[in-house]
């Protein structure tokens, strides 16, 4: 079998203008980046805003394991396979971050013979959203200690300066860092330190704006630091927004390319899904809806992490209505969830099947809880026995849930036929009742309560004494009524990564609260999740070349 890359190379693209055309997007709303990637102008979402939406599928996943899952390339597949059936479909994705594509996860486009392309600018500097994001950021950062240097009118307490420097790229040496060091001239010197990019709150806001207006006023919210009397003091009192705005004007535009078989896809914006909240643009996946009759979109990690995100938090700030999700799994991951070793997972195993099916129940049930029809799409292995694949489909039958196999990655958008079809079906025969976990007026406890109980299974959830104190203040200073950005382990449903399956008789902690104000929710850190990670022992970079050809090898 030949490398993703390989497969990716030899891939017979059209040139966007030709993508876009099959969509009806004319060449004045491109703005090219060369013959094969284009941003479309944010002006066509404004003439299409009266033409009817078409259907919203949500590609999810069971908790990820080493053994694979492919979420990603399921949601490519399965665009493909609704094209193949004579529906007009987008895939709409996240960008990836070099941090994982040179760290341990690798690249985001997808693999096999359901990607998109070109895969390796994708996974690379793309068109330069994330550059533009991290330069904002900084740019923040910077007047902010620019105005502390400078005599501090605003009376900042630099002890309680909440707004961190970020960096694309996994860099654990940066988490904690002193700066302003060197002399009077050099700054004032204090503690400060980086998260990555994604982790950002710009990425967040870049991916929860409606327009350049809206980003420009949700930047303005964001808090940067609290006064030595306790007060919030905000980018605006910078005057920060207007400089940023600038920053992101081109970013904003949607990104428009296209999978191995030439479906379009819109990959924009790219939080983290352990962190953030794991959705590309509400602006591309809304311009998808008027443009397509289907829009497959992706949220991060396993369902409790990111389908949570996605319906509480971007499909309530959307005014989204998702039709359908699509829950992915393979019997090697639901093994490992059943105790299997990596290396042993090859082997039939009906026991451990069925103790790590319990995973995929949860999931199941939890997308049930938001009233959304849920269909499985069991991606299939060589490995996989009949036996193995018919228990999962029969379990799947039995809780009320449509389960197919899928074989995209082998076959493209031909391997996901039967999966088009079952979803088409949901869609047309089951009625989508929508409805978000909790309501934001509801305290912050509450809220969180909710989460870990109904969607992680917790027993109850504690609180250090610090994050105590957090709550009290935020509810003090009414910055409590948003939605909750749950940080947390993506390998289990508890916040303990070693408890797989479906753990029972636990409890998450949650250590601190982060406001988003600008974003418009909180991050609730559990754990010990990190908003920096950091390189594993062999990162993926030692395998990255390029050759004298020019060709790219080892990127995934």
């Amino acid at each position: 079998m030949k490398t993703d890359v390989q497969i990716a190379q030899e891939a017979k693209m059209l040139p966007i203008s030709e993508v876009a055309s099959k969509l009806g997007i004319s060449e004045d709303k491109l703005i090219h980046y060369g013959k094969y990637k284009a941003k479309v102008s944010l002006d066509l979402l404004e003439e299409l805003k009266d033409k009817p939406d078409g259907k919203l599928v949500l590609v999810t996943a069971i908790n990820p394991t080493p053994a694979g899952e492919g979420k990603t390339t399921t949601n490519i597949g399965l665009s493909m396979a609704l094209n193949k059936i004579g529906k007009t479909a987008i895939t709409a994705l996240r960008e990836p971050s070099l941090g994982p594509s040179f760290g341990v996860k690798g690249g985001a486009a997808g693999g096999g013979y359901a990607q998109v392309v070109p895969m390796e600018d994708i996974n690379l500097h793309f068109t330069g959203d994330f550059h533009a994001i991290t330069t904002a950021h900084n740019l923040i950062a910077a007047l902010l200690d620019n105005h502390i240097h400078r005599g501090n009118e605003l009376n900042i307490d630099p002890r309680r300066i909440v707004w961190k420097r970020v960096l694309d790229m996994n860099d654990r040496a940066l988490r904690n860092i002193v700066i302003g060091l060197g002399g009077k001239s050099q700054g004032v010197p204090r503690e400060d330190g980086f998260d990555i990019t994604v982790a950002s709150e710009i990425m967040a806001i870049f991916c929860l704006s409606k327009d350049l207006e809206d980003l420009k006023e949700r930047v303005g919210n964001i808090i940067v630091a609290y006064t030595y009397d306790g007060e919030p003091v905000y980018a605006k009192d910078l005057n920060a927004q207007g400089a940023v705005a600038v920053l992101m004007k081109d970013a904003i535009h949607p990104n428009l390319v296209q999978t191995l078989e030439n479906t379009p896809a819109f990959i924009h914006g790219g939080p983290f899904a352990n962190i953030a909240h794991g959705c590309n643009s509400i602006l591309a996946t809304k311009l998808a809806l008027k443009l397509a009759e289907y829009t497959v979109t992706e949220a991060g990690f396993g369902a409790d992490l990111g389908a949570e995100k996605f319906f509480d938090i971007k499909s309530r700030f959307a005014g989204l209505k998702p039709d359908a999700a699509v829950i992915v799994a393979t019997v090697r991951a639901l093994k490992y969830n059943g105790g299997v070793k990596k290396d042993e997972l090859g082997k039939e195993n009906l026991d451990a099947l069925a103790k790590g099916f319990e995973n995929l129940e949860k999931h199941i049930e939890n997308v049930n809880k938001f009233g959304v029809p849920a269909v499985v799409a069991i991606n299939k292995f060589p490995t996989d026995t009949e036996a193995e694949l018919n228990y999962v489909l029969e379990r799947c039958k039995a809780l009320g849930a449509e389960a197919v196999l899928s074989e995209v990655w082998a076959k493209g958008g031909e391997g996901g036929i039967e999966l088009a079809e079952a979803v088409v079906r949901v869609c047309e025969t089951k009625e989508s009742n929508f409805a978000p976990l909790y309501d934001v007026e509801e305290p912050i406890k509450d809220k969180i309560e909710k989460i870990a109980k109904e969607i992680y299974g917790a027993d109850g959830v504690e609180y250090t004494k610090a994050c105590e104190k957090q709550i009290a203040e935020l509810e003090k200073l009414g910055l409590d009524k948003m939605p909750i950005c749950m940080a947390k382990t993506q390998y289990s449903l508890s916040d303990d990564p070693n408890l797989l399956g479906r753990p029972k008789g636990f409890t998450i902690t949650v250590r601190e609260i982060r406001v988003s104000r600008g974003a418009g929710f909180l991050v609730a850190l559990t754990g010990d999740i990190m908003t920096m990670p950091g390189l594993p022992k062999v990162p993926a970079a030692n395998k990255i070349d390029i050759l004298p050809s020019g060709e790219i090898v080892g990127l995934f």
